[in-house]
């Protein structure tokens, strides 16, 4: 079983900055893919960003592309979302997702929910005009 835990969230000011992080615990891993989607009240769950564990390579949203960069630790399971420039759009709760890469997830596309199979519980992200 694998935990992620977030941390970061919070609230911003327009054209500000936020920093999110999230660490994997329990069972030793090395992922197919770190990702982060967000969900607004009323909207369903959107791809943000997302890296390859081990050609690091990077996928992002149109939306955040540009603003936004994700990046991984080298010694340990972990990502990380610098949320640059951001609008009160970006307003959402963000998750941290995994993937193993085991049995047909990642035949998936890495902006699919479908390739994942452990989230984090989810950080408010406020960002006020």
């Amino acid at each position: 079983q694998v935990q992620l835990v977030e941390s970061g969230g919070g609230l911003a000011q327009a054209d500000g900055s936020l920093r999110l992080s999230c660490a994997a615990s329990g069972r030793t891993f090395t992922p197919w893919a770190m990702g982060w989607f967000r969900q607004s009240p009323g909207k369903a769950r959107e791809f943000v960003a997302a890296l390859a564990w081990n050609s690091r390579n990077t996928f992002y949203a149109g939306s955040v592309k540009g603003r936004f960069t994700i990046s991984r630790d080298n010694d340990k399971v972990a990502v990380h979302l610098q949320m640059d420039n951001l609008t009160p759009q970006d307003t959402a709760v963000y998750y941290c997702a995994a993937s193993a890469g085991t049995g047909y997830s990642a035949t998936y596309p890495i902006q699919s929910t479908r390739p994942y199979d452990s989230w984090g519980q989810g950080t408010q992200v406020t960002v006020s005009s």
